[in-house]
């Protein structure tokens, strides 16, 4: 009867880990989500075309910030920004939140040795007394001097710290390699014009489809690296972490272009960029460590339509700069 508590407690663990556990609903190139980058263009939904009629999925993963307007200047038509929402009392008093999460920890410890709610408590009276009598009084006397200093404090007028918090958390500068065209807080978006392909280039993204899934499915990141831009090699690495994590191993084999079409291409900064529709079949399939199916068909095709974005500086080789799922 002793055991029981102990097993319900480890069952629990076991059900928190998986659900915290990455999930890898397809395990193909891009793990079947859209990520990377557009320049640009990357919030912008790229023209739907006769391979891919419907609209592409927005990016999941990417390292291009949206464009902000400069500071202290109205743009037309444009909403006034919500305030952020004041924090929660226990936010704001973290001493208060660490004694109410040591109350219900006692409680749940109760509960699991079969003392009842806060029978728990009980147990640990004689050891955290004294302590808990400082926390009590060091937590009484802290919140006092909280408040009359914050009724002394003057209110901060908005202003530069608002951007400052703002910038901490964005993109680095030159985060993006050769996927380029980011753009930050007052950064006007860069002039852009078509530009006309030739049939080598579309020979070039056809290739690029077979190299890049052989690559994923022999895991070389070094092929990968010369295929792709340094932000979808970081997703690729990520997605191909998460598979190891599991024991699992994803091969594509068998890769054939079955349509595909150009949706647009552009150049700015002296980077040209091209979005092709492409619909293609493989067989897709995730093993274990065992050797064990767990996702996909090795005999059985699959047939995808995605949205793949390249990239290249004039007189150099394409390489990938994004992958869009389709709507």
């Amino acid at each position: 009867m002793r055991r029981r508590p102990a097993a319900a407690l480890f069952a629990a663990f076991a059900v928190v880990a998986l659900a915290l556990a990455p999930a890898i609903a397809e395990a193909r190139p891009g793990g079947g989500s859209s990520s990377g980058s557009r320049g640009s263009r990357t919030y912008s939904a790229p023209p739907s075309t006769q391979t891919a009629p419907g609209t592409a999925r927005q990016f999941d993963r990417t390292e291009t910030s949206p464009a902000r307007p400069t500071p202290g200047v109205a743009q037309p038509g444009a909403a006034r920004p919500a305030a952020a929402p004041a924090g929660s009392f226990f936010s704001r008093n973290p001493l208060m939140a660490g004694l109410m999460g040591g109350l219900l920890g006692a409680g749940l410890f109760g509960l699991l040795s079969g003392a009842g709610l806060f029978g728990g408590l009980a147990g640990f009276a004689g050891f955290l007394g004294l302590l808990l009598q400082v926390a009590l009084i060091g937590g009484l006397v802290w919140l006092v001097l909280r408040l009359v200093r914050g009724n002394r404090r003057p209110a901060l007028a908005a202003g530069p710290a608002g951007y400052a918090r703002e910038m901490q958390g964005g993109p680095r500068p030159g985060a993006h390699g050769a996927a380029g065209g980011m753009t930050g807080v007052g950064a006007a978006a860069p002039a852009s014009r078509p530009i006309q392909l030739t049939e080598g280039d579309f020979q070039a993204f056809e290739r690029s489809l077979v190299e890049v899934n052989a690559a994923w499915s022999r895991q070389d990141l070094d092929a990968l690296r010369r295929l792709s831009t340094p932000e979808m090699t970081n997703h690729f690495a990520q997605d191909l972490g998460d598979l190891r994590a599991r024991g699992w191993t994803n091969a594509t084999k068998d890769v054939s272009l079955e349509a595909g079409d150009l949706s647009e291409a552009w150049q700015e900064n002296g980077q040209d960029y091209a979005t092709v529709a492409m619909r293609f079949s493989l067989l897709d399939v995730t093993t274990d460590a065992a050797g064990r199916v767990v996702e996909g068909n090795a005999t059985q095709r699959q047939t995808v339509t995605e949205l793949w974005t390249f990239t290249r500086r004039p007189g150099t080789a394409w390489i990938l700069s994004a992958i869009q799922q389709t709507g």
